[in-house]
């Protein structure tokens, strides 16, 4: 009889020194399943691919021109490949033409790092650049990208472009515009001036009629300025203009 007393005794020590061990690890593990039901989160790695053409542009005035500015990106959440395109035929000529191929990556919540090559392609002697700069949702939602480009023979420039989508209706935009461009050192061949260069401010009325199509109006200001437009005066081009903007933006 004392050995089934000692006996239980024994077996009651146990159980009470190991259940309070236990009951901790299934509440440790509980709460992991709570906070991850579905195991640890992974990074995503799925490839994605999107295209828009935000101007492909028409614009009539004293000259007529027609314009387009287009971008191309695939990759995955982290790592993705760009390619961006911008220029203008007008009088039969390719002018700014400007074509540039970037790694992106996200530095923070709304910003992403790009660095790659630029390379200009128009009517007017080509250059090429390698490229650094910063794109992504400034305060209020302004869609802004700032790069710095510098050359293999000393040349460095700034570009400077901002946005942003004021929404009358849900289909109804109206788009504020301005892009400008800056050079350090003269480069007579392309007809560019040291300091800011070009300025090109634009409001455009979109309608979307689908979201991935909408065909716009809108006004467009281009000016020359500083030495550049002293350039442009002596080549026989005027140095700024006034223009109505008839175009389509779309995008997939």
């Amino acid at each position: 009889m004392r050995r089934g007393y000692v006996l239980v005794g024994f077996l009651t020590f146990i159980a009470s020194t190991v259940c309070p061990y236990a009951a901790v690890a299934q509440g440790h593990t509980g709460a992991a399943s709570e906070a991850a039901p579905f195991g640890s989160p992974v990074e995503d790695q799925h490839v994605w691919f999107h295209a828009i053409l935000d101007q492909f542009e028409g614009r009539f005035g004293s000259e007529d021109a027609l314009r387009w500015d287009g971008e191309i990106w695939t990759g995955t959440d982290t790592h993705r490949l760009w390619l961006k395109s911008e220029g203008e035929v007008q009088g039969g000529e390719l002018e700014g033409g400007q074509h540039e191929i970037l790694y992106d990556r996200p530095i923070t919540t709304y910003f992403d790092l790009q660095a790659g090559l630029r390379y200009d392609i128009d009517s007017r002697a080509g250059r090429g650049w390698a490229a650094l700069g910063v794109e992504g949702l400034a305060p209020y939602f302004f869609h802004v990208t700032a790069t710095a480009y510098a050359s293999d023979r000393g040349h460095f420039a700034a570009k400077f472009a901002g946005s942003y989508d004021l929404l009358i209706t849900q289909r109804l935009i109206l788009q504020p515009a301005i892009e400008a461009n800056f050079y350090f050192k003269a480069d007579p061949k392309r007809l560019i001036g040291t300091g800011l260069s070009d300025v090109d401010v634009g409001l455009r009325l979109r309608y979307e009629i689908v979201r991935k199509f909408a065909p716009y109006v809108g006004l467009i200001y281009e000016k020359k300025v500083g030495r550049t437009g002293s350039y442009a005066t002596a080549a026989g081009e005027k140095t700024d203009a006034l223009r109505l903007a008839v175009g389509i933006r779309s995008w997939f």
